[in-house]
């Protein structure tokens, strides 16, 4: 893999760019109180559980982000027993997940920087009308040549296929020099390193990388990247000549 400076940036959405945690927290809280559920709290930490093993299941290929969004619900009411309606909650909390939930801090300003700089696309695993209405809420459309979301290309991170979608509207720019950005070593790191483009672990909660996991650049806050992605500001940590 090449250095930077990049010429083409691939972002993930959640946990990368979004404070998705918070997103999810506080619509779980709506949507259950809503269905008329006591402490709605107490069940977060099983949706948690069965909403990763989903999502875990979608980048294996084994299930897509519409099933997703019911069954994540049909499991939780069998496990904690409460009495509701799962595509009533799928429905409020899909809601809630597009009005709740905001960049991290430094996000538009990075953004900012690196605006016309290069080629930029946001690059995410969600469902539509979520992703769709959160972008539009946060105005971060705007910094993008092309937002690829798997529930509307049928092809979810890491698979090639949703890269080839990202690489085909941008106008199949060189792999060389281009750079995926995300906090999952599963899905971001492991879809572009197998693409064939560079990448850059955000991992602000200092995880360890497997051995296996071909790690680029590993940055603990989003403010390093302009320097890894096009040269400027303060000086990274790069894991790229030791990967």
């Amino acid at each position: 893999m090449k250095s930077g400076p990049y010429t083409t940036l691939l972002f993930d959405l959640d946990h990368t760019l979004l404070d998705s945690h918070a997103s999810e927290a506080s619509a779980f809280e709506q949507a259950l109180t809503a269905a008329g559920v006591d402490q709605p709290h107490l069940h977060f930490a099983d949706y948690d559980r069965i909403n990763r093993a989903l999502w875990a299941a979608v980048e294996r290929g084994e299930t897509v982000p519409s099933r997703v969004r019911f069954e994540r619900f049909e499991q939780l009411i069998a496990a904690a027993g409460f009495d509701a309606d799962s595509v009533t909650l799928a429905d409020a909390f899909a809601d809630g997940l597009g009005m709740h939930g905001e960049l991290y801090p430094g996000v538009r300003e990075v953004l900012d920087q690196l605006a016309g700089q290069a080629l930029m696309a946001l690059v995410t695993n969600g469902l539509t009308d979520v992703q769709r209405t959160r972008i539009e809420r946060l105005d971060i459309g705007h910094y993008f040549e092309t937002v690829v979301i798997s529930s509307e290309v049928g092809a979810s991170k890491p698979s090639r296929a949703i890269f080839d979608v990202a690489f085909e509207r941008l106008g199949w720019p060189s792999r060389t020099s281009a750079l995926m950005i995300g906090d999952s070593l599963t899905s971001d790191i492991r879809g572009g390193s197998e693409y064939g483009i560079s990448t850059c672990w955000y991992n602000p909660h200092r995880h360890l990388a497997g051995d296996s996991d071909r790690v680029d650049h590993e940055i603990e806050d989003l403010a390093d990247l302009p320097a890894i992605a096009v040269g400027a500001g303060r000086d990274p940590v790069s894991r790229a000549s030791t990967v």
